[in-house]
Formats: C-alpha cells, structure tokens, sequence
C-alpha cells in the first residue's frame, strides 16, 4: 500500500508540474509584459492613487488569463511545436498533457477569472468577455495573417480600457491612446520574439510579422519602439505628469536602443534576449509613472 501511495504521489506530482509548464508559470515574462501595461492604466485612471483590491484584481487577472492564453497557444500549436526548437518540449508536444486535458484547464481558469468579477462595476463586466475571446482566438491568427502581433497587443492590452472602466466607470480618450501604445510595444517585442523563431516558422507555414518586415525587421522593432514612447509622451502631457515621467520614458528608450544592439546578428538566443528585455522597458515606465505621481505629494 505504502509504495502504492508513492507511485501516485509521484503521478500527481509530475503531472502538476506539467500543468505548471503548460500554464508557463516559470517563465513568468509574458504575465510581467502583460502586467506593466495593465499597472499603468490603473494609476493613470486613479490620478496614482488605485484602489488596493483592484490592484489585487487586475495582478491575478493578469497571471490567471496570460495562463489561460498559453494553455489555449499550446493547443492550438500542438501540431506545430514539436518542429520548433524552442517549443519542443512543452507539455502538449510531448505528450505529457492531452488535448482535452488543456482545454479542460483552459476552461477552468478561466472560471477562476470569471471569480474575480466580484470586485468590478458594471462597465468592467460588460469589457471582460472581450478580453477571453481575444485570448482564445488570437493562437489561431497566425495560419491567416502576418500580423498576429497587431492582435496580440490588443489582447494584453485589454486590460487597459478594463482599469479605467473599474477605477473610473468610463473610458476616456486617454484609455484609448494607452491601449495604442501598447499594440505599438507588443509589435516591437513580439517581432523579436518571431525573429528567434523565424527559421522554423518558415518550415512550418506559421506567419508572424518578422516574417512580413524581412529584412527590416530590426528598423520596424526600433519603429514601433519610437511610437510607443511618442504615444506614451502623449499620455503624459495629456495627464500632466512632468519631468520625472519623462525620465522614465528616458529609461525605456535607452532599452530600446540595447535592443537593437542585441538584434543586429539576428541570432536567435539573441533575438529572444531582446524580448525579454523589453520588461525593463515597462518596468521604467511604470517607475515613471511612479515618480510623477511621487513628486505631486511631496
């Protein structure tokens, strides 16, 4: 009985750590890119002053639906991963999960999203639906178009027009140029991430943008990096945060410019550095943001 209980101890624990895999909660980068925006939106809407609980709500909103949508990436990729050098190990690839396995926990967190519908007014609830549909479609974008990033960015940026509903019951212009800004960036770090997998991709019949811009893939990444900074200067002269605002936007042009540094050989390991490095990007303008509203108490 006792080496019984082990095996299935065992069972369970390897197949929890599938799910954690295939739910990519080690790889925490895609909830940090997907968080930064949706922290901006909920400072700017509540003049640097958010309401805690829905600080609350949003961050497990953002882990639980960026889960969700690379469960639901996964199922939809299953076909393709195990060609791809980067992906041939997840879970659904490797047969450590079934399909109706994924979409089982695909439903389930997202009914735990759903949970967190509680602490939201009305206008929030009625843009939530949005926000699992972008996520549930968007893996499939990439057989019909070479922009699945321009849908990517509306994706993690739901959030945005979601904050401002939840902290102002209304969705001013300023949701609406933030929600810009943020399609502009995840063009840019998206388009790097594509370029690490272009390779494979073009065996494959995926479409990305990196495969659309060819070789000026790296000047359209520093192009969508440059508008998502003008975009966002604009959401600072419009909300009047000042100077310290600035120096944030000052930051994440400086990991733009490392950016570019990193994708001049197109080197894939590279490629995908650059990628990763684009959650300083957010990071310092959150800190911006920060710092403005900072300096107004003081």
């Amino acid at each position: 009985m006792a080496m019984h209980d082990t095996t299935a101890s065992r069972l369970v624990r390897t197949k929890a750590a599938a799910y954690w895999r295939l739910m990519r909660l080690h790889r925490p980068i895609g909830s940090l890119l997907l968080l930064w925006p949706t922290l901006w939106a909920l400072w700017l809407a509540a003049d640097g002053r958010p309401q805690p609980v829905l600080v609350l709500v949003f961050v497990l909103g953002v882990v639980l639906m960026r889960s969700a949508g690379c469960v639901i990436n996964d199922y939809a990729d299953r076909d393709f991963d195990g060609h791809v050098w980067r992906t041939k190990e997840r879970p659904l690839a490797t047969g450590e999960v079934g399909a109706r396995e994924a979409l089982v926990l695909f439903t389930v967190l997202c009914l735990l999203t759903a949970a967190l519908a509680h602490w939201l007014n009305r206008l929030a609830l009625e843009l939530a639906p949005v926000a699992v549909v972008l996520a549930a479609s968007y893996p499939f974008l990439k057989r019909y178009t070479h922009l699945p990033q321009v849908y990517l960015g509306l994706a993690f940026g739901w959030g945005i027009p979601m904050a401002f509903a939840a902290e102002q019951d209304r969705l001013p212009a300023l949701a609406w140029w933030l929600l810009t800004a943020n399609i502009c960036w995840t063009i840019a770090y998206d388009t790097a991430y594509a370029m690490a997998d272009r390779a494979d991709d073009l065996k494959i019949g995926v479409k990305s943008t990196a495969i659309l811009f060819g070789r000026l893939d790296r000047l359209f990444v520093g192009l969508f990096h440059a508008l998502t900074l003008l975009v966002l200067y604009h959401v600072g002269q419009e909300a009047h945060l000042g100077s310290w605002y600035d120096v944030g936007l000052a930051g994440a042009l400086g990991f733009a410019i490392y950016q570019q540094k990193l994708l001049w050989h197109r080197r894939p390991v590279d490629c995908f550095r650059a990628f990763v490095n684009n959650n300083w990007f957010g990071g310092s303008v959150f800190a911006g943001l920060l710092l403005a509203y900072l300096g107004r108490s003081l």
